[in-house]
């Protein structure tokens, strides 16, 4: 998810009920994961009171006080939610707590996995982020998913002319780009489909062909409340 999502628009659900609706469960179990945030109480107060009204069971692990038996906790869930924040910070405290290897068990098992910003592109191989407070920079990412994604294409006015930076000078060969709002949903490796929330969020694909970048909007379809 680009963005957008329960922090921004709690009226409009559509997001976190089409993450929820691909765990296939009645009432599915869904963790929050708030470590990009510091684990910030008012986000993970945020978190509850949005999943509280929608049909789940929601939980979340924090990494700054005592912290449970994640592969337990981690492995019963329907859903694992990543949240937003500082990605580069996030993965370390993951990788100190063995978390990638938790998550890749998770996702090879069936476990839905999902994000928002700094949740969206940790899965990928590079993510352009804000976690340094002078610049967005590149950032290596997991590598699960192939390439590289920008969040907040829209939403934020120096990410579109970073990311065609970006291109122009190869530093990624391409890269998928997400309006706050919209979201790309993968299977296995593979990119199913891309939703939004609102109608004008869109999603889209910047490359380079010669000594141009060339933007494509992709297909989006709008999700219903």
């Amino acid at each position: 998810m680009g963005g957008g999502g329960f922090t921004a628009v709690p009226e409009n659900p559509a997001l976190e009920l089409y993450a929820l609706s691909q765990t296939r469960k009645s009432n599915p179990s869904v963790c929050f994961l708030p470590t990009a945030s510091g684990d910030a109480p008012t986000y993970i107060a945020k978190f509850y009171a949005a999943f509280a009204r929608l049909r789940c069971r929601p939980t979340h692990i924090s990494f700054f006080e005592r912290t449970p038996n994640l592969r337990d906790i981690l492995l019963s869930q329907d859903l694992i939610y990543v949240g937003g924040g500082n990605t580069k910070s996030m993965l370390a405290v993951w990788r100190e707590w063995d978390v990638p290897n938790i998550l890749r068990r998770a996702w090879n098992s069936g476990i839905v996995l999902a994000g928002i910003s700094a949740g969206a592109i940790c899965w990928f191989e590079s993510g352009v982020t804000d976690s340094w407070a002078v610049h967005l920079a590149p950032l290596r990412c997991l590598g699960w998913l192939p390439g590289a994604c920008c969040p907040h294409y829209d939403g934020e006015a120096e990410r579109r002319p970073t990311v065609h930076r970006f291109v122009a000078k190869g530093i990624v060969p391409e890269m998928l780009t997400l309006d706050d709002g919209a979201a790309a949903h993968f299977v296995g490796r593979k990119l199913k489909r891309l939703v939004c929330s609102h109608t004008n969020a869109g999603a889209y694909l910047v490359r380079r062909e010669g000594r141009n970048v060339i933007e494509t909007a992709l297909p989006v379809t709008r999700l219903k409340k």
